[in-house]
Order: structure tokens, then C-alpha cells, then sequence
């Protein structure tokens, strides 16, 4: 990625981080079905969240619940890993919501593991190694609905 100090990486997840949240704000506001209205919010709250998180690293801050943060595996059942980038347009199926979804977990996982892998500072580290957790959740919760949801459907 080409990054020279701890704040240009910060500042670049960040800028990930706010651009997720804008961007599933943006789709909530788009859409009509109420239940996935609310599931767009709160995805974009929790991009919020681990973008506040990051703006408390970069101002010297101690990360609120980090420290005491339990890190656990989280199992990847890599549906999004199979799929092809998918564009948003309002009134997309629900599955295909899930998918598309799933799939910037994935990509957020991605460069959260990339920036752990190159992060020098113990309390980087740290933050990264949550971030990946709380992205790989996100995933596996997103896979796992499409599982159901299509096995409801009779896939």
C-alpha cells in the first residue's frame, strides 16, 4: 500500500471506514422495505463505531474496550469469497443485498489484516486484531443469513 507512518494508515481506514458508513446510509435512504432499511442503518452504525475507533488511535487516545477486548476465531464459510463485486440499485433482491454486503466485509477483513500484518505499534496492532474480529463477524453473520434466507427459498 505504500504507506510511510502508523497515521497515513489510520487516516486511509478511516477513510474506508467512513466511506462504508456513507455508503450504506446512502442505500437505506433508498430503499422501501423497512426491515432492510434498519439492517442498512445499522451496518452503517457499526461502520461508524470502528471509525470512531480508529480517530481515537490517531489522537493519542486509548481505544475504549480494547485492552479488554476478547479475541476469539471466527469462523470464515467464504461464500462472499466466491462471488463477483456487486453494484447496489435499489430494490435489489434481498439475497443478492446479503452478497453484496458480505462481500465488503470481506474486503474490509482483507485490509484490516493487511494493516495488522504491517503494523509496528502494540496498541496498532491491537485495534487491527479487533477490527479483523469485528469484520469477520459482520461476514459470517451475512453469509450465514444468506444460507438461511436461500434455504427458505428452497435453494
Amino acid at each position: 500500500m505504500g504507506f510511510k507512518t502508523l497515521k497515513e494508515i489510520l487516516d486511509f481506514a478511516i477513510e474506508k471506514e467512513d466511506e462504508a458508513a456513507a455508503f450504506y446510509t446512502k442505500c437505506a435512504a433508498m430503499e422501501s422495505m423497512s426491515g432492510i432499511k434498519e439492517m442498512l442503518l445499522e451496518f452503517a452504525g457499526q461502520e461508524q463505531k470502528h471509525g470512531k475507533m480508529l480517530k481515537t488511535l490517531v489522537s493519542g487516545g486509548v481505544v475504549e474496550g480494547v485492552k479488554e477486548y476478547k479475541l476469539k476465531w471466527i469462523t470464515d464459510i467464504k461464500r462472499s469469497n466466491y462471488i463477483v463485486d456487486l453494484t447496489y440499485k435499489p430494490g435489489m433482491p434481498y439475497n443478492e443485498l446479503l452478497m453484496l454486503a458480505a462481500k465488503r466485509e470481506e474486503k474490509a477483513l482483507g485490509l484490516y489484516n493487511e494493516l495488522l500484518a504491517n503494523a509496528q505499534d502494540d496498541a496498532a496492532k491491537k485495534l487491527f486484531k479487533v477490527l479483523c474480529q469485528e469484520e469477520a463477524k459482520h461476514k459470517l453473520f451475512l453469509e450465514t443469513t444468506y444460507d438461511d434466507y436461500m434455504a427458505e427459498m428452497g435453494d
